[in-house]
């Protein structure tokens, strides 16, 4: 990635995969200022993410980061019990306005909808379109809009979970094979205390995803947040791949993510 940055600018970036994703056998964070090293520190973030806050004067503002990572198994499911965690994922959210979607979801959907029918009816309902939602579209939005990108997927998948009483939120990964390729946005939904990853767009398998943060929406995760000062992203490119070929995903097996 490449900024222009004024001075005094402070990023909060979230592209690290996150510490329960597995074992990092190779990482490296490159920052540089118009070529010269620039400080980074990182934080402990939420769910095992890894904050790294990037100080910066004016200048042209340069980040780098590879890693190679080994996944792991997902931890030990969380109980039954109707926790603060799955409080927390029931509740709306900027992108994710489920108090708005609850007449709809009931009479659209059904009584005995399930996440995975959910993910499937996003997948049916919505035409994936580059470009046809902004950094502030909602889930309302997106319905109306029957388009968008993978982040809005997301964002509608996890609004009408909520508004049928199953907690559900924001993943973002890393997705091998993903085309065109980016970051990615996938839903986690609550489903018998364990939290099972769904991916209404279909564009991905499941099993390769490497998590890198989690949270209620995009809010949370994104991948770089601009706390003081100004940056303008000029360039951009990701990539993710995996050891051998892609596995295979019919988007119906229950998969967790590390």
């Amino acid at each position: 990635m490449t900024f222009a940055v004024e001075p005094g600018t402070v990023l909060a970036m979230q592209i690290a995969p996150a510490g329960t994703a597995g074992n990092l056998t190779v990482e490296q964070f490159t920052v540089t200022l118009d070529g010269q090293p620039a400080a980074v520190t990182e934080l402990a973030g939420d769910h095992g993410g890894r904050l790294h806050v990037v100080r910066s004067n004016a200048g042209r503002l340069q980040i780098a980061y590879t890693a190679t990572v080994r996944p792991t198994s997902a931890g030990p499911a969380p109980g039954d019990a109707l926790d603060t965690e799955a409080i927390t994922y029931l509740r709306q959210s900027r992108y994710c306005p489920s108090d708005a979607m609850v007449g709809f979801a009931g009479v659209e959907l059904g009584p005995d909808t399930t996440a995975d029918t959910i993910a499937e009816w996003v997948f049916e309902r919505l035409a994936y379109v580059l470009g046809t939602s902004g950094p502030t579209t909602t889930a309302l939005e997106t319905l109306a809009a029957n388009a968008g990108a993978c982040r809005d997927f997301a964002h509608l998948t996890i609004a009408l979970c909520r508004a049928r009483g199953i907690p559900a939120r924001l993943a973002a990964v890393y997705a091998p094979g993903l085309t065109p390729m980016d970051f990615h946005a996938v839903v986690e939904a609550r489903v018998d205390g364990t939290w099972r990853v769904l991916d209404p767009t279909r564009l991905a398998p499941r099993s390769s995803l490497v998590r890198i943060a989690t949270g209620r929406d995009a809010a949370d995760t994104a991948f770089a947040t601009t706390l003081a000062g100004d940056a303008e992203l000029l360039t951009f490119e990701v990539t993710a791949h995996t050891d051998g070929d892609l596995p295979s995903d019919d988007h119906t097996t229950p998969v967790t993510l590390a």
